[in-house]
């Protein structure tokens, strides 16, 4: 997500702890939230020339992001944002072994 920068950093990491307890009351899992710090944007959002990104990884339901996305739309402070579905990995299975016959005599 792209946040306003305007606000100080402390407010920042606020709004982003706000919005981490705000997955967690809707029943999410909140994996690890990354503050990747004040951006230069492509092209002007609000008139904002500049962004604070970051990045939540979370395990929830499709209705639990419905909400949260609602409630995203809904925040002033938010400028963009997007979720993405990241599939689950498979263990990897062993590589099989090529039988060697074993030499009698």
């Amino acid at each position: 997500m792209i946040v306003d920068s305007r606000p100080t950093d402390e407010e920042v990491a606020a709004l982003l702890a706000q919005l981490g307890e705000q997955f967690k009351a809707l029943g999410a899992e909140v994996g690890k939230v990354d503050n990747w710090g004040k951006r230069r944007l492509a092209y002007d959002i609000r008139k904002q020339r500049e962004g604070t990104y970051a990045v939540f990884e979370v395990s929830a339901e499709p209705s639990m992001m419905k909400e949260f996305e609602r409630q995203l739309r809904l925040n002033e402070s938010v400028l963009r944002f997007l979720s993405t579905r990241v599939p689950i990995r498979k263990k990897a299975r062993p590589a099989k072994t090529p039988e060697v016959p074993e030499e009698v005599g």
